[in-house]
């Protein structure tokens, strides 16, 4: 809830001020007293939202794995059939990539900076999150194999979390080439069981 001033609350601050500089120069390029000035706080007084700078990275990760899971299991369910399904959480993927740049290079670089309790519940989320996209890519092509298709989603999320690196077009363009480029990629799956590979083998789940 904002403050009365209309500002979020401090903790909200610290932490999307903290998600910058990570990204920017990286967990350990950046202090506690980085973060406070950040702010306009003094490093010291950091300690009154949060225990340390790894606590602060803790909640980032932790965080947006949670949001990531609740809102594409949220879109699963209210889907009609695994074709919207598949279109609402690709159309999640790349809203949250596009709206949290910081995030996603946070996560995809400093998360073994975590604590062990914390880097497992991330893991955790990360795997529940992907075994959505697994259970909805099956639901599409009941042929295609777990693990294929486990394959298929990776892929989905390394072209769709580029963002960060790769963005050279304005929000809505380069919201409309990552979803096409996703779906058309995903659908792909529907022929690909029983085709024959460059080497002659027939493929399969």
């Amino acid at each position: 809830m904002p403050a009365r001033d209309g500002k979020p609350p401090r903790r909200e601050q610290i932490l999307a001020a903290a998600a910058d500089l990570f990204a920017r120069a990286g967990f350990g390029g950046v202090s506690v007293g980085d973060i406070g000035s950040a702010v306009g706080i003094s490093g010291p007084g950091l300690y009154r939202h949060f225990a340390s700078k790894e606590a602060i990275l803790a909640e980032l990760l932790v965080g947006i794995s949670e949001e990531l899971l609740r809102e594409g299991t949220a879109r699963v369910s209210a889907a009609a059939d695994p074709d919207e399904a598949l279109a609402a959480l690709v159309d999640w993927h790349v809203s949250f990539a596009l709206d949290h740049p910081a995030l996603i290079t946070i996560q995809s670089r400093d998360l073994d900076r975590l604590a062990e309790p914390a880097r497992r519940r991330v893991r955790r989320l990360q795997h529940d999150y992907v075994e959505t996209w697994v259970d909805v890519v099956r639901r599409r092509s009941p042929a295609l194999g777990a693990e294929r298709a486990r394959a298929a989603a990776h892929a989905t999320f390394g072209l769709i979390n580029s963002t960060p690196h790769s963005a050279r077009l304005d929000r809505t363009q380069m919201r409309g080439l990552l979803t096409s480029m996703a779906l058309a990629s995903l659908r792909t799956l529907d022929g690909e069981v029983g085709a024959v590979a460059p080497d002659g083998r027939r493929l399969r789940g």
